[in-house]
């Protein structure tokens, strides 16, 4: 029997998060595409500046500034950012700026990004994916940060001894949906499968991280595999089109680079009619077969709560554990199974449009 991946619960705070979601928000919210430093650093005094201009003093006169380093936009990540805001902006209204700034997949500019908050003295950091999150810990010591769409944070913190708390100004949630049921998943799908190709970025330790577990899944079925990697989206199209003349199934790990480039990876596999199985639901939408699925809206209202417990409870982000998804369905992209020839089981959910 595989051994299955331990989650921890976070029912409740989804169901608390929920509840907070859907009416509408009187906070300010700045959001700044950072494709330089310069650029970046401007956006981040002039949303300093807003800040002090535009926040309500609450009953007791407390304020709070808020700052999100999103590494790149896609929707899954999007989502995420969405459903924090959505959580703190209906909890703290007019006392709350959240200023939203995106790194265009640039690990540099994540930094650039994050040393503006730190500046600016800002109470909270929200780090979107794990260059973030990486580049929020080398910023500061002081100031609490926490992760989302964080596959492993131990390997992303480099913690060989991570057991679910970190022990320093950090703790978030993860987007991690159990890897040995997503290998199944390829078994199910192409139960004749010879060869798996196995395709990320080299530049991304979480999707190594993903990869590796898959691997070892599939050493135990005895199934044989290929990594595939590439280290930016300029050598993608190359590399997917090895994978693709090679492998009888791909899968793809939640890797953000990939995310942001479905189109490309499609434009090859569909054609050679490769079922791809991926990390998460928006991949599978922008071009894959098959998916075990999470929500990256709940996930960021999970950690959106964990924010408010943060700076209106004073609660220790050292010793808070990191949150997982609970729920996940397994899902398929129509118009891919139909591009491919292929028959999806009843068990299997179609993504909305």
């Amino acid at each position: 029997m595989k051994k299955k991946l331990v989650t921890g619960v976070i029912a409740a705070a989804m169901a608390a998060s929920l509840a907070a979601c859907g009416s509408s928000s009187s906070s300010t919210t700045t959001t700044t595409t950072a494709s330089t430093e310069a650029a970046t650093t401007a956006a981040t005094e002039a949303a300093a500046a807003e800040t002090t201009a535009s926040a309500t003093a609450s009953a007791d006169g407390k304020t709070y500034k808020v700052g999100v380093c999103q590494l790149v936009q896609h929707e899954a990540l999007d989502a995420a950012t969405q459903g924090f805001e959505d959580v703190l902006t209906k909890a703290l209204g007019d006392n709350v700026t959240i200023d939203v700034q995106n790194a265009q997949g640039d690990s540099t500019t994540c930094a650039t990004i994050v040393n503006g908050f730190v500046s600016n003295e800002y109470d909270l950091i929200l780090a979107n994916a794990t260059p973030a999150l990486q580049a929020a810990v080398a910023a500061t010591t002081d100031i609490p940060i926490l992760g989302t769409s964080i596959t492993d944070y131990g390997t992303a913190l480099n913690m060989s001894d991570f057991s679910g708390t970190t022990g320093i100004n950090v703790s978030g949630t993860s987007d991690l949906a159990p890897l040995d049921q997503q290998e199944d998943m390829i078994l199910e799908l192409v139960p004749d499968v010879k060869n798996v190709g196995i395709l990320y970025c080299s530049a991304e330790p979480n999707s190594k991280f993903q990869a590796t577990q898959i691997e070892k899944y599939l050493d135990e079925d005895g199934v044989a595999y290929t990594e595939y990697t590439f280290s930016d989206s300029n050598d993608l199209q190359s590399v997917v089109t090895s994978a693709a003349g090679s492998s009888d199934a791909i899968y793809i790990p939640t890797d953000n680079t990939a995310a942001s480039n479905m189109t490309v990876i499609s434009n090859v596999t569909e054609p050679a009619k490769i079922p791809i199985i991926c990390g998460e639901e928006n991949m599978c939408k922008s071009g894959a077969l098959a998916t075990l699925s999470i929500s990256y809206y709940d996930l960021g209202t999970a950690t959106g709560n964990m924010a408010l417990d943060i700076l209106q409870n004073g609660a220790d982000i050292s010793t808070m554990e990191v949150q997982y998804a609970s729920a996940t369905t397994k899902e398929y992209n129509q118009e891919y199974a139909d591009a491919i020839g292929f028959t999806m089981p009843d068990d299997y959910t179609p993504i909305a449009d």
